[in-house]
């Protein structure tokens, strides 16, 4: 469960700040590059923070 709500809010974001970039300024692509690192450091180090602040929430694994 906590992995697609992971999934889905990084994807969300990503979205969100290319759409910001076209639309508002370029500097929102700052915003993709660091979800991007985070997707790529939890891949590396099996270490979420998004999983921990959703297990505090109470969400299943």
């Amino acid at each position: 469960m906590q992995e697609r709500i992971v999934r889905a809010i990084a994807g969300t974001l990503v979205l969100i700040s290319v759409l910001l970039a076209i639309y508002v300024n370029v500097n929102w692509l700052f915003l993709a590059g660091f979800v991007a690192v985070n997707l790529i450091q939890s891949s590396i180090t099996k270490w979420c923070l998004m999983n921990d602040i959703l297990t505090k929430l109470g969400v299943p694994k």
